[in-house]
């Protein structure tokens, strides 16, 4: 029984790992599109967002005259199984250009 114990909480932490990546992702890209939106460079909204977030995410922005959209993606896997599949976590959040 202890090892299926210990499964299910390596599970579990893998699981919230995820869960913070995903929280991590939501709250860079959120500031990153407000940053962008309202003028910002976008060289310098990349680096922020990147500072936020894990050095391999990847960003990708887009600015157009009415919206500005900050799509951020990256890979979790967990620390203690590095043979297992990774988890790719998205966020992506858009705000309108100011003029």
């Amino acid at each position: 029984m202890l090892p299926a114990l210990i499964v299910v909480l390596a599970a579990a932490l893998w699981a919230i790992q995820a869960v913070g990546a995903q929280l991590e992702c939501v709250d860079a890209a959120r500031a990153a599109a407000r940053a962008a939106a309202r003028g910002e460079p976008l060289d310098k909204v990349q680096e922020a967002a990147r500072s936020a977030t894990r050095p391999e995410a990847g960003i990708h922005i887009t600015r157009s005259g009415r919206q500005t959209k900050v799509e951020i993606t990256m890979q979790v896997r967990p620390a203690w199984a590095t043979r297992l599949p990774a988890v790719t976590v998205t966020a992506s959040a858009t705000s309108g250009t100011e003029q």
